[in-house]
């Protein structure tokens, strides 16, 4: 189900931004309801440690431009796990091998799973 015009606009702008770097099955996890400390998790995928490392730098410049910041940013320097805080919302920027071995969508398989499109052009259709 494609409802990503309903998710918050700063979690929209993570995905952009994501699919910009083409970042690849790209999901968002809704935990609003399970009483934990963040309302959204976005999770994607990326090719390579240097992929992720460029999804991350995109995903700053674009909240820079605004003056907001993750208020924690972790495994930035080893490439393979990214995880971003914005209270909000947490960002999981992963390489295939090592979001396969932490499975979060099962660890969190109560929630409620938004699947945002990797097609750019979709996805821009959907935000129009």
């Amino acid at each position: 189900m494609h409802v990503v015009e309903t998710l918050p606009e700063n979690v929209q702008r993570v995905t952009h931004s994501a699919l910009k770097k083409n970042a690849f099955d790209i999901v968002v996890l809704f935990l609003g309801d399970s009483q934990t400390l963040t309302d959204y998790f976005v999770l994607c995928s990326a090719r390579s440690t240097r992929q992720v490392r460029a999804i991350v730098d995109e995903i700053h410049q674009q909240f820079r431009s605004s003056q907001e910041k993750p208020i924690h940013v972790e495994g930035y320097d080893r490439g393979e796990w990214v995880l971003m805080d914005f209270f909000d919302f947490v960002v999981h920027v992963f390489t295939p091998d090592t979001r396969h071995f932490y499975d979060l969508e099962r660890l969190w398989g109560n929630a409620t799973r938004i699947q945002v499109p990797d097609d750019k052009q979709t996805f821009s259709e959907l935000k129009e």
